[in-house]
């Protein structure tokens, strides 16, 4: 069942997802060479609290998982795709880090994810995250009133595929509100024009997942949680929570930077 924010649900998950884009700034800022996983999780940490809201995240135990998730964010190096467990881990220079974060504020929730590099930039992964984010403007660009599930799905998985990168299968966006995961389902990949009408009040996590390598092959860790690329290959991931309005989709976790 999908339920239609009013206006003033839409403010307030607005305040939600600007809580998770301060902390993933604080997170970007302070992620550097031999800083770890678990100080960036205590950053993201800090950053809820002054806020006074909750992690969606920890705690989170979905059927798939074989225990509750034990951080505020996911931390994805290099082969990780997505839900990465932050650990002592320490970045070195040349990573590719996706950081997921979400902040659950006065009963409503956001849901956000960021990829960047940490010390000099491999040209391929400057052009992995960029192509990732162009995927993720095309799939906002067609969350408006009238289109459907599939038009997000296609625009994303265009982009993805005209730049020569994989897509894992089974794993995408989500709608969001009172919880970080409802109906419906928004896959990375589709045919325009088909799934569910997209009306005025809906809310969207839209998040691709891009593989360098062209291939789709993932596998889940031995932790229960992280999942790799097949081929060892790098992948990047980036996310935003979108409200749909008369006036074309809102951002609601827009970063300043």
């Amino acid at each position: 069942m999908v339920e239609l924010k009013t206006d003033t649900s839409i403010d307030e998950m607005y305040r939600a997802g600007q809580v998770v884009a301060r902390a993933l700034t604080a997170v970007r800022e302070a992620a550097d060479v031999g800083v770890s996983l678990l100080e960036l999780d205590e950053v993201a940490r800090g950053v809820l609290r002054a806020a006074g809201a909750g992690s969606p995240f920890l705690g989170y135990r979905p059927s798939f998982a074989p225990t509750p998730f034990p951080a505020v964010i996911c931390a994805s190096v290099n082969d990780a795709i997505v839900h990465g467990i932050p650990t002592r881990q320490k970045l070195r220079d040349g990573d590719l880090v996706s950081i997921d974060c979400g902040a659950q504020l006065d009963g409503w929730a956001g849901d956000s994810a960021i990829s960047f590099t940490v010390g000099a930039p491999r040209p391929d992964d400057v052009h992995l995250i960029e192509t990732a984010e162009r995927a993720l403007a095309a799939g906002i660009a067609a969350a408006t009133a009238g289109n459907r599930i599939g038009d997000i799905a296609h625009a994303i998985g265009t982009v993805c595929r005209d730049g020569g990168y994989g897509v894992p299968q089974g794993f995408g966006g989500h709608g969001i509100g009172r919880r970080m995961h409802e109906d419906p389902p928004v896959p990375n990949e589709g045919r325009p024009h088909r799934g569910m009408l997209l009306r005025r009040g809906m809310a969207l996590a839209i998040e691709p997942m891009l593989i360098a390598s062209g291939r789709d092959g993932y596998h889940e860790a031995p932790d229960g949680w992280t999942l790799r690329t097949n081929d060892g290959s790098r992948a990047a991931h980036v996310e935003h929570t979108v409200a749909i309005t008369d006036e074309g989709p809102r951002i609601l976790t827009a970063r300043e930077n």
